[in-house]
């Protein structure tokens, strides 16, 4: 079975010696995560997320959940009790809002135990998570008597939440959702419709389920302008807020997947159930992108825990596997054969995925800084960058890091040959698990249009020329630091005049053409992902470098792992900018009928 083992040490490197977070203590929230306080947090969640949530990763895809005859949800074996620890733990409060019971820490630390959650069992990770975005859409959208009602109860995680949006006739196209809405005279509303799905739409963990759904109100415009945003409890509140009569709100099925059995994925039956208008009338995507975006970093997150986990295990198996006598001569002598990691190829694979991982790592956490920044930070010339970074590297974030976290789940499952095909080693459900990362909240064709066709254009390309305008100033500033930095900064320097090069070809070459968008957006996207990992590697090699020598040995390996990235995967950039050039005409050029 594979296990899990929390890479605090390179989670620490990224908050105390690259984010500097330590430097942010003026802000609210940051005074309290001192260095020792956040290497406690860490420590003490790996081993929870190491020796409980870990081993219920099989479980929970051997068992899957269970649909009862009166539509009650029972999940896997040992995850409530799970995720009761999960809560006593505070594992899910650590950036919420003190006022409403929050812990009120960085996002960052949040962000670095969600990444041990989905590490350790993806599935069961998917419940706190639509809670979290639950919260931060009622947070930020809801009235204050909301606010009081629905989040102590989230924080503390007796109450979950979901988020209710896809429909039969509609997915992305948000605009046909036919759920409706009828105003009642006590101000509530009756919800009427389907919904399909939904994860941790319905099952045994919490006391009460907080939906959050899309629908039409009577009367309301057409498309996305008439859609309103409701809350919709799986139990109406009695007067003193406790759970009561239940809500006309069913579970009418489970979908049988792919992947992530242990989380139930439900079609949410709406029956005439009472909910709360949220915000003003059809104002509802505003609030609801709230709860997305948060999503799609959680997603993002996804693709690079799962690559974390499987490549840990086939790094170990790699080392025990004896397969062959090493090219260069028997590097074990006294077995018949030679432990895999000392071919090339396994090794290709293997460093592939290890320096995507610590690559995604750092721009995850670097981007949580940012939100945290863009919320908190004193001046609002530094709240409106930290905004626009988060804009910009949303769609980056969750697509580049799910496809490249897909591939290191796969690459891990070819390290262990016929033993990773085979269901007893475990490693075909780090593959079917992260499928989906680039499917939900937005495939990632649709993360890589949001990028070409919005991020860049948007406040008339603000977003992209100040986060440029920063690894240029960055590049300024280090240069002379050492000869490995020059030339490592030169590459991104490089790579960037890359993407520069694809966004003035599409302004000269998208309005004539827009398919030349379309057709190169996924290219444009993988581009702009490997000049973001290029300037998080200047800043790893920076702090790493003058502490080469030391005992630990870390620092040593870091910059290994920097001049693979440097030497074997940016020149990628390259061929990402000679597809983008290379326009639509070949991709249309086929009729539908010839396929």
């Amino acid at each position: 079975m594979p296990v899990y083992e929390a890479p605090t040490r390179d989670m620490q490197f990224l908050m105390h010696e690259v984010l500097n977070l330590q430097n942010y203590s003026n802000l609210p929230g940051f005074a309290d995560a001192t260095p020792d306080v956040i290497d406690a947090f860490l420590e003490e969640s790996g081993k929870w997320h190491r020796d409980v949530l870990a081993p219920l990763n099989r479980v929970g895809d051997t068992e899957g959940c269970t649909r009862h005859d009166d539509a009650s949800v029972t999940t896997p074996t040992g995850f409530k009790e799970a995720y009761d620890q999960f809560c006593e733990n505070g594992f899910g409060s650590i950036a919420m809002d003190p006022n409403y019971g929050g812990q009120g820490l960085p996002l960052t630390l949040a962000l670095a135990v969600s990444e041990m959650t989905s590490a350790a069992n993806q599935a069961f990770a998917m419940y706190p998570g639509l809670s979290g975005g639950a919260w931060r859409a009622i947070h930020a959208a809801g009235s204050e008597d909301q606010k009081q009602t629905y989040l102590p109860p989230m924080t503390e995680g007796r109450w979950t939440g979901t988020m209710n949006l896809t429909e039969p006739q509609c997915g992305t196209d948000l605009g046909l959702i036919r759920t409706k809405a009828v105003p009642q005279e006590d101000g509530t509303y009756k919800i009427t419709g389907n919904k399909i799905w939904i994860s941790a739409g319905e099952h045994d963990m919490s006391e009460n389920i907080i939906h959050l759904v899309l629908a039409r109100i009577e009367g309301a415009p057409e498309g996305i302008k008439g859609i309103s945003l409701f809350i919709v409890p799986k139990f109406i509140l009695n007067e003193d807020e406790t759970p009561g009569e239940r809500n006309a709100v069913s579970c009418g099925g489970l979908e049988e997947k792919m992947g992530i059995h242990g989380n139930a994925t439900c079609v949410m039956n709406y029956d005439g159930a009472t909910g709360y208008l949220i915000g003003q009338e059809n104002k509802g995507m505003r609030a609801m992108f709230i709860m997305m975006n948060e999503a799609r970093l959680g997603v993002g997150l996804q693709g690079l825990a799962a690559a974390e986990v499987a490549n840990q295990n086939a790094v170990a198996f790699a080392k025990d596997r004896l397969q062959s006598r090493s090219l260069t001569g028997p590097k074990a002598p006294d077995q018949p054969a030679d432990p895999i990691i000392v071919h090339p190829d396994v090794r290709r694979m293997l460093m592939d995925t290890r320096a995507f991982i610590e690559g995604a790592r750092a721009l995850t956490y670097w981007a949580a800084l940012q939100e945290d920044l863009s919320h908190k930070a004193e001046d609002e010339t530094t709240r409106q960058k930290a905004g626009d970074y988060m804009a910009l590297l949303t769609p980056i974030i969750k697509a580049y890091q799910t496809d490249k976290g897909f591939k290191g789940t796969a690459d891990a499952l070819q390290v262990f040959g016929g033993s990773g095909y085979v269901e007893e080693w475990g490693m075909s459900q780090f593959v079917r698990d992260t499928k989906i990362a680039m499917i939900y909240e937005g495939t990632n064709g649709i993360q890589a249009l949001d990028l070409v066709g919005r991020k860049l254009m948007a406040e008339g390309g603000r977003y992209w020329q100040t986060f440029f305008a920063e690894i240029d100033e960055w590049a300024g500033d280090n240069k002379g630091s050492s000869e490995t930095l020059d030339g490592y900064i030169d590459q991104m320097l490089a790579a960037k005049a890359e993407a520069m090069d694809a966004i003035q070809w599409f302004g000269a070459n998208g309005m004539a053409n827009p398919d030349n968008a379309g057709a190169g957006s996924h290219d444009f996207l993988h581009l702009f992902g490997l000049v973001t990992y290029a300037y998080m590697w200047v800043m790893m090699v920076k702090e790493a470098e003058p502490k080469v020598g030391d005992s630990d040995p870390y620092y040593a390996n870091k910059l290994i792992t920097a001049k693979y990235f440097f030497e074997r995967m940016l020149p990628e950039s390259s061929l990402h900018l000679a597809k983008v050039k290379a326009g639509a005409d070949t991709v249309m050029a086929l009729s539908a009928d010839a396929f």
